[in-house]
């Protein structure tokens, strides 16, 4: 038996990165000489085990044959036999398919050590193609080292084109996509996620509303940017500067789609796009079965985030109307991270990083204003049921009034 580092593990010391999780290959063993170990499996589908102290994952030497369509459709030889070598060569990229003795030698059959200097994700066989995951997986590298300058190798863009072309990306299931996604949206340059997706063509398959917004104007009185493509990109970057949750990210890179089908004849404007765009945005939420948390705030921001914008100018009964669509006497949390997504739109505009959002802190005060606004009094004079509703409803709007007048004069 011997036992070999693998995968994240050895790229990212190498590349001086930390190390969250390690990963092990048993070269010249067997399940049962391993169980014999104490080792615990891990499911019925593939020869992984967890090591009885660690709870680190070791997994004997495999080859794989496609088998089907699609993620899972592969069928896995494990054996004494199988060589180190064997086993590395099934994997997605060079950088990922190094390994490491005890002694800490770097074991490098396909240059992975050469494309870790060059700062290139290169494919390390044509079996690549057989997986439509390592699309995603691509993308998503490309999204965690852009900051240290990697960037997809041509063959293997070309690689990636045809796998988009031959419809094989759509035999993914849906929770595995949102796995990728949602993990690609947490990395340092999420928005290099969505242009390496675009450009090999499997963003038009994957998210052909989000494709659709390149190309698409809007006026550059308010887009410096022009492009809404180009936007979205940017509303991301402002995701990770501002370090954003999953949640706010997810409705950044969903709230614009709406322009993706305006009438060209209208363009650059894109009156009632929220509206729009609610079911496009309901139908990509359906699409990668995403959680709750990420799907109604994504539709909420879609369908209000130009109320933010405008809040200075919203009618007391409009500002009403907005906190009880955020439900933000129950979820004030969500309302939070409306306002955050509403800045980081904002904020995500050519030459208009800086500058200030007035808007957020104006609804936040708003928002405590409602909030200060007390039922007891109302208890206290014999209201109960539909009556107290309307008189407490009637209550925080006058309070309201009294905020926005007062905002108006300056003296909040």
């Amino acid at each position: 038996m011997r036992i070999y580092k693998v995968g994240g593990a050895v790229r990212d010391r190498l590349l001086g990165q930390p190390v969250t999780e390690v990963d092990w290959v048993v070269v010249g063993s067997t399940a049962e000489e391993l169980l014999e170990q104490g080792f615990r499996p891990v499911g019925a589908d593939f020869p992984v085990f967890l090591h009885p102290a660690t709870g680190e994952e070791y997994a004997l030497a495999r080859t794989e044959r496609k088998s089907g369509r699609g993620y899972g459709g592969f069928t896995f030889y494990a054996s004494p036999d199988v060589t180190l070598e064997d086993d590395l060569v099934r994997r997605d990229l060079t950088i990922n398919a190094m390994a490491e003795d005890e002694t800490g030698h770097v074991i490098d059959p396909y240059g992975g050590m050469a494309d870790l200097s060059a700062r290139l994700l290169r494919h390390v066989a044509p079996a690549f193609v057989e997986d439509p995951l390592r699309v995603l997986r691509v993308a998503r590298f490309a999204a965690r080292y852009a900051p240290l300058g990697f960037s997809v190798a041509p063959e293997t863009r070309q690689l990636m084109q045809q796998m988009a072309e031959s419809g094989e990306l759509d035999a993914l299931t849906p929770e595995r996509m949102w796995k990728e996604l949602s993990r690609a949206l947490m990395e340092p340059r999420p928005d290099v996620f969505i242009q390496v997706l675009y450009d090999c063509g499997a963003l038009a398959v994957l998210l052909p509303e989000i494709e659709a917004l390149f190309g698409v104007p809007q006026p550059a009185a308010h887009h410096p940017e022009i492009d809404t493509g180009l936007h979205i990109q940017s509303v991301l970057r402002q995701c990770v500067r501002f370090n954003q949750p999953l949640t706010v990210r997810w409705a950044c890179l969903l709230h614009d789609v709406g322009k993706g089908i305006t009438p060209e004849e209208e363009w650059p404007r894109h009156i009632a796009h929220e509206t729009r765009g609610l079911r496009l945005i309901k139908n990509i939420n359906a699409r990668f079965k995403v959680p709750r948390d990420c799907s109604e705030l994504a539709l909420l921001v879609g369908q209000y985030h130009t109320h933010a914008h405008r809040a200075l100018e919203l009618r007391p009964s409009t500002l009403f109307e907005l906190f009880q669509a955020f439900d933000l006497f129950r979820r004030p949390t969500r309302f939070e991270e409306f306002l955050a997504t509403s800045e980081m739109d904002a904020r995500g505009r050519l030459s208009l990083e800086d500058r200030s959002y007035p808007q957020a802190d104006y609804l936040r005060h708003a928002a405590e204003a409602v909030r200060a606004v007390g039922v007891q009094p109302l208890l206290d004079k014999g209201l109960k049921g539909a009556e107290l509703g309307e008189a407490l409803q009637q209550e925080r709007l006058r309070a309201l009034t009294r905020f926005k007048q007062t905002y108006t004069k300056g003296e909040t």
